[in-house]
């Protein structure tokens, strides 16, 4: 338990104390992003919050990780370092969407084949239970790679992204504790602890951004967290106090927001005959901030839903994976739908007052 606090503050001050200094240095060389189009802030602003935020959680991970346990973090580690690079460059000097793509497949690639993170049964989802080899690694790859994007996808306002990543980040590390994944708690904590002290400087006005340096990197934890909480189902007996029902439905429960909203824009952007890789500003932190929100209003409300989703995949665990997933996406799916009749009507009335 020490070794868990301790893990979580280090990061915490790593970071704190950091963010600073990678401000002043990114104003100094103009490394900075600016307002566009499709951006929500007016000012021009550092977005490498990323480092810091990386920083902070690799050395609270080495200094605090039992020497036990160490070893299983070798590769995820490396992973984390592959990302990292990805956003970094991005970052400081943007790359095409298609190298960003070939970094994240190889670090799945790593978790996957060497230590072996990957989605092995669907709990009878569709009459499915255990998965073919081939077809595992398949699903893994795209979970992770899924998963990674989500997050860099959410990242559009202030203290959203940072916030679900760590709300996401104690609900399974707290979990992982309690079922002796010490290393898992630990990689949990350590990132919780490092968002956090970012959140401080990213809170409106923001003094900078995570950019894909640090949203890549939630991500990828988020996808790492996520399959390990499924998969150690498979290891622990379901009389365990702390199983859950429905593992694959309570995952996506506590990742609802990134998921969601990322299916959703794809498939409205695929409906529209666009290609589901070209952004625009129809994410549900921007119908929020066309709703007339702030950005602290509007990562107030995802949180909260967020959590609201979290409380409901408890209390609905035993309910069956198929018939979670389904109420999941049809509450999301109905809460959207009003928040875009909400819009309508507020333009319909704006335009007839002009």
């Amino acid at each position: 338990m020490y070794d868990i606090v301790l893990t979580f503050i280090t990061a915490f001050l790593m970071t704190f104390f950091a963010i600073p200094s990678i401000i002043s240095v990114a104003k100094k060389k103009q490394l900075v992003d600016h307002p566009g189009d499709r951006r929500s802030h007016e000012v021009s602003t550092p977005s490498l919050g990323g480092i810091g935020i990386f920083a902070g959680t690799i050395f609270a991970i080495i200094l605090w990780t039992p020497f036990r346990y160490f070893g299983d973090l070798q590769y995820i580690l490396c992973a984390f370092i592959v990302v990292f690079l990805i956003g970094a460059k991005d970052d400081i000097d943007p790359i095409a969407a298609k190298k960003k793509f070939i970094g994240q497949f190889f670090a799945a690639g790593i978790l996957i084949f060497f230590s072996k993170i990957r989605i092995t049964s669907l709990y009878g989802l569709f009459g499915i239970a255990d998965l073919p080899i081939l077809v595992s690694v398949i699903l893994s790859f795209v979970i992770i790679v899924l998963i990674i994007n989500a997050f860099n996808l959410i990242d559009g306002i202030n203290g959203l992204s940072g916030s679900i990543g760590v709300l996401m980040a104690i609900c399974f590390g707290t979990w992982f504790f309690m079922v002796d994944r010490v290393e898992l708690a630990t990689v949990s904590y350590a990132m919780a602890g490092a968002v956090m002290a970012f959140l401080y400087y990213n809170i409106s006005p923001a003094k900078i951004f995570m950019g894909d340096t640090g949203s890549l990197l939630l991500g990828l934890i988020a996808a790492i967290l996520a399959i390990n909480f499924i998969e150690q189902h498979q290891v622990i007996s379901q009389n365990n106090k702390n199983a859950f029902g429905s593992p694959p439905a309570v995952a996506v429960g506590i990742l609802i927001l990134p998921i969601y909203d990322t299916f959703r824009v794809f498939i409205t952007r695929m409906l529209k005959g666009r290609s589901p890789f070209k952004p625009d500003r129809n994410h549900i932190h921007h119908l929020l901030l066309n709703a007339g929100l702030s950005h602290m209003q509007a990562t107030a409300i995802l949180v909260s839903v967020n959590i609201g989703f979290i409380i409901l995949v408890y209390k609905l665990q035993d309910i069956g994976t198929l018939n979670l997933l389904l109420i999941i996406f049809c509450i999301a799916t109905l809460l959207t739908g009003l928040l875009y009749f909400y819009n309508s009507r507020k333009h319909k009335s704006v335009r007839a007052k002009s």
